[in-house]
């Protein structure tokens, strides 16, 4: 699966979030005489506009991440509303927090990330160059065809020349092992693995390097919400059975929700009428939904295991409760954003789900519990 930020707040709005469509629906659908839309195409195709949202939010200021150009094709920047630049940047933050207070944790030394649907997503190199002694493993999952494009990117004249002076990454280096395919990749620190999620659990399949004694954190950017419900709980119970109970582990998931309402109706249909089908959406629809999810797939405190739980918030509520002021007063003073209510009906349709169990202690966790209640 790909696209870490599909759908977004720019596929809403180019979607018709007015009432702007262009017809697609029934092409979407099928009917008689039309051709059938390949939908795992239609999520491979989504790392592209993934790509061009987190560029303008770098363009205009939002965020830091000099990678994100070097693995997006294509010339030029399509500034993206002021909204969509914002519902990026504190969904990339609130996800960061997520990551750093795992990279935190007890006990110190060596941890391992998987990403599923990782597309063109840049977060390991960023991490690599804010600190370039990080004991990481960092494993991406995604179709071949999105690896395959991202591994000839990382090894092309661009990434090899300023990746390297970026970060010190070298992906022609001798420790590095690309498939004849050329669409997987593994090194001692970071591999990309060419696999349909559908297929963990039915098919029994051993992802190659992953150390299940390590530490772990998955993430989830708009990736499971894709798969048939049935997938994605297997997708989640892969995970929760791979790593014994003795090996601490976290998940972040970002996905819409609230699609029973208006904006919700009108969120769906514009999606559909691109032929994006939000399969779980139903399913978990709201944020005591995905956190019982995540407490079904082994995020649950129990005599066995006290130190466990499950959390998760909107958009908005990040917005206002994670962001510092300064910060807030920074990014609102980038561009002038007239469409503030239409930002907020945004936000709180989209949510941030964390989980963990098998940690020392809740320490680590509880900042982010505390500033959902009191800020900062």
């Amino acid at each position: 699966m790909s696209a870490p930020q599909i759908p977004n707040l720019n596929s809403l709005r180019r979607g018709g979030l007015r009432g702007r469509g262009r017809g697609l629906a029934d092409r979407a659908a099928g009917g008689a005489g039309r051709k059938q839309i390949d939908h795992d195409q239609v999520v491979r195709n989504t790392d592209n506009d993934a790509a061009t949202s987190r560029l303008s939010a770098i363009e205009a200021g939002y965020l830091q991440d000099p990678f994100a150009r070097l693995l997006t094709t294509g010339d030029g920047v399509q500034r993206r509303l002021p909204l969509m630049n914002r519902g990026t940047y504190v969904r990339t933050t609130g996800i960061d927090r997520i990551v750093d207070t795992f990279l935190s944790s007890k006990p110190p030394g060596r941890k391992q990330i998987i990403s599923l649907g990782a597309g063109s997503d840049t977060r390991y190199f960023r991490l690599k160059q804010r600190n370039q002694s990080l004991d990481l493993a960092y494993h991406e999952i995604d179709f071949a065809a999105n690896t395959q494009r991202k591994i000839a990117q990382l090894r092309g004249p661009l990434f090899s020349q300023e990746g390297k002076a970026l970060c010190d990454l070298d992906f022609h280096a001798a420790d590095v092992q690309v498939s004849q395919e050329q669409t997987a990749l593994s090194s001692p620190d970071y591999s990309i693995h060419a696999q349909d999620l559908r297929g963990l659990r039915k098919e029994g399949i051993k992802l190659t390097g992953i150390d299940t004694a390590l530490s772990t954190l998955i993430i989830s950017e708009c990736c499971l919400i894709y798969l048939p419900p049935e997938d994605a709980d297997n997708a989640l119970e892969y995970f929760n059975q791979t790593f014994p109970p003795s090996t601490s582990l976290a998940i972040v998931i970002y996905e819409p929700i609230r699609p029973f309402d208006p904006f919700g109706k009108t969120m769906v249909r514009n999606l559909l009428e691109r032929g994006i089908q939000l399969q779980t959406l139903e399913k978990y629809s709201g944020l005591e939904e995905q956190r019982q999810r995540l407490r079904d797939h082994g995020f649950i405190a129990t005599s066995e295991e006290p130190i466990a739980g499950a959390e998760a918030a909107d958009i908005d509520t990040i917005w206002h409760k994670w962001i510092h002021s300064e910060e807030k007063e920074r990014i609102e003073g980038l561009e002038w954003m007239d469409e503030v209510e239409e930002f907020v009906l945004l936000a709180k349709h989209y949510c941030i789900c964390w989980g963990w169990r098998g940690f020392e202690n809740d320490l680590v966790w509880s900042p982010l519990l505390q500033t959902l209640q009191t800020g900062g």
